[in-house]
């Protein structure tokens, strides 16, 4: 077990940060911010915090009376509702219309910011992909697909195709990409054996009875096939891809690049 995360290595003066989910067990966010934490000898410590959506708001009013609380990482399912929640949001947040990191101000404001793209996109990047005029099809609409959607919009991708279970949030979420991005070819539904970029931005691949966020049996060997989820660490779909020949890239680099802007943010750095 990493020392930063080991009780001997918590005090009074620790300072104390969290990460809200549902489900919790899939997280990897504690063993990598304490891994920073320890290597840059920050007197941290990140917790995971098991809250479902209906006790979401109570939680958040609890943080802010906690004074050793510097903020937290949110993921699955809170990135939407966090923009309601926030007392105030950064531009990435209020564009996007969600939220996965959030710091405590002295006051106990919470004011939120949106990590997810520039961390994939970075994961990208460092896998050998470079998103520029590719055409890439992303699999959801919520919080963390909208924020891969912006990003990959703002690294330059030639087309983007979103498709989501939801038709509604996925034409919502075309129309804002073509408010920010007016020249981006961005359209809702469509064929994904056209792309050579498919991302999934779902958590479906967590559970072993979800379907596929995408066709397997259309995979080729020309695509390069992405994952947000990082538990399982190869998804049913990255098993996939790798058969079908495609290069991949696992969830976990998309958290390890944003990891220190997270830290940043919340003033852990």
């Amino acid at each position: 077990m990493n020392s930063a995360l080991t009780t001997a290595g918590i005090t009074g003066r620790t300072r104390v940060y969290g990460i809200l989910a549902d489900p919790i067990y899939h997280v990897k966010a504690p063993e990598v911010m304490g891994a920073l934490f320890a290597r840059h000898g920050v007197d941290g410590v990140l917790v995971p915090l098991h809250v479902t959506a209906d006790g979401l708001a109570a939680v958040m009013d609890g943080l802010r009376h906690l004074r050793n609380f510097g903020g937290f990482i949110a993921t699955v399912p809170h990135k939407t509702a966090m923009t309601d929640l926030c007392d105030a949001l950064t531009r990435e947040a209020e564009q996007i219309g969600a939220v996965n990191c959030v710091r405590r101000e002295a006051d106990g404001r919470m004011v939120g910011t949106m990590l997810d793209g520039i961390g994939f996109v970075e994961a990208l990047r460092a896998s050998g992909l470079e998103p520029r005029d590719r055409s890439a099809a992303l699999a959801g609409a919520g919080g963390a697909a909208s924020a891969i959607a912006f990003a990959l919009a703002e690294a330059g991708v030639s087309r983007l195709t979103i498709l989501n279970r939801t038709a509604d949030r996925a034409r919502a979420l075309v129309e804002r990409l073509r408010t920010a991005y007016p020249t981006l070819a961005v359209d809702a539904g469509g064929a994904q054996a056209e792309h050579d970029l498919l991302v999934n931005g779902t958590s479906l691949g967590m559970r072993p009875q979800d379907p596929s966020p995408f066709d397997l049996s259309a995979l080729h060997d020309g695509q390069f096939v992405a994952e947000a989820i990082m538990d399982p660490e190869t998804t049913p779909l990255l098993a996939a891809a790798s058969a079908a020949g495609c290069r991949i890239q696992k969830g976990l680099p998309m958290l390890e690049r944003q990891i220190a802007l997270m830290a940043r943010h919340m003033g852990a750095l």
